[in-house]
């Protein structure tokens, strides 16, 4: 009994600890949020915007306010080295040999990657502290994700993985620091069209490379199952079509990875263009924290993606098991009409 007043001084101490810490907290977003709206005043009463390539002109709200923020799809070319291959127009399509600001900066997060890579490695701990402690956990949280969604198979693909989700990660957050995308020299990597695409690309390469050295030339049954024609021919016209739908199927993918990617990245960008323009500070910084969780969520969209596309490439080709459920009942419903047997319900 004597403990209890001493019990209560301490709890009422706690709380007031947690009452003064809440208003500290309180009072610091406050002045970070006036100090953002102060700061954005004063550098529109000192560099007001004006239009694209035209310092001082006259600058009309909205549409000018939005257009200085926004960028458009092409990238900005830095060096043309083929002069001869220019495209022209926003929407012009073909090979052109240059460099432009988003690979630039994506050489920049390849290179951050390598040195982050470099420097947790170089003098290894048996018990890992630091920037190593941080680098395993990170590659370790990646491989007990992957595991838990593709099982022991996920193992051996675990790396290629891991670099497809940590290189996008840093490509989508590059879009988010300040100096990218304000500059000509320098703009989000997965912003760009022909990024997303070369990703998707190697991605597909990827997992249709796995699918062949796993099952060889007989990965090609799993899109031309003649075997089905041995059931009579009802059953093979229908279990090439079925495959033949897959094959078609199988190379849209790489052209979903790659929208998917550009069509996120790049909206976000202009919804926070938008909202810079139109708003003041507090939705900025709203939209800006909800872009860093989106962008996260799209690198481990890609990176599982193809995790999955390639155990399902890799996956043993039954005879039926390839044709997917309505695809084996329909096969299934030709082979009792040819035996003179009533059709499934399900047809």
């Amino acid at each position: 009994m004597t403990s209890d007043p001493q019990v209560r001084d301490d709890a009422a101490a706690e709380a007031a600890a947690k009452a003064k810490s809440s208003r500290r907290t309180r009072n610091l977003l406050i002045v970070v949020i006036v100090s953002a709206i102060l700061l954005n005043i004063g550098a529109f009463l000192v560099a007001p915007p004006f239009p694209p390539g035209e310092p001082g002109a006259a600058c009309e709200f909205p549409v000018c306010f939005i257009n200085g923020n926004l960028e458009f799809p092409p990238p900005h070319v830095l060096w043309d080295l083929d002069p001869s291959t220019s495209l022209t127009g926003s929407l012009a399509v073909g090979f052109d040999v240059s460099i432009t600001n988003t690979l630039l900066t994506m050489w920049i997060v390849e290179i951050l990657i390598l040195v982050l890579a470099v420097a947790a490695t170089r003098r290894r701990r048996e018990i890992p502290a630091g920037l190593q402690n941080f680098v395993e956990w990170t590659y370790e949280s990646l491989r007990n994700f992957a595991i838990s969604n593709g099982g022991n198979a996920a193992v051996r693909h675990v790396p290629i993985f891991a670099a497809f989700f940590l290189f996008i990660l840093l490509c989508n957050w590059s879009g988010l620091v300040p100096p990218v995308g304000k500059i000509p020299l320098l703009r989000a990597p997965t912003s760009d069209v022909n990024v997303t695409i070369g990703l998707a690309l190697v991605a597909f390469g990827y997992f249709e490379l796995q699918g062949f050295r796993t099952h060889g030339a007989g990965y090609l049954s799993k899109f031309f199952p003649f075997y089905e024609f041995k059931h009579g021919i009802g059953a093979g016209l229908i279990a090439l079509f079925v495959g033949l739908v897959e094959l078609m199927l199988e190379f849209v993918k790489p052209i979903t990875l790659a929208m998917r990617l550009f069509g996120n990245i790049y909206g976000g960008e202009v919804a926070l263009a938008v909202m810079t323009a139109l708003t003041i500070a507090v939705v900025p910084v709203a939209i800006l924290s909800l872009e860093v969780m989106l962008n996260f969520v799209q690198a481990l969209i890609f990176s599982t993606l193809t995790l999955m596309f390639t155990l399902v490439a890799i996956e043993s080709h039954h005879e039926e098991g390839e044709l997917g459920e309505e695809g084996v009942e329909a096969v299934e419903d030709v082979r009792k009409a040819e035996h003179g047997a009533a059709p499934s319900a399900a047809a």
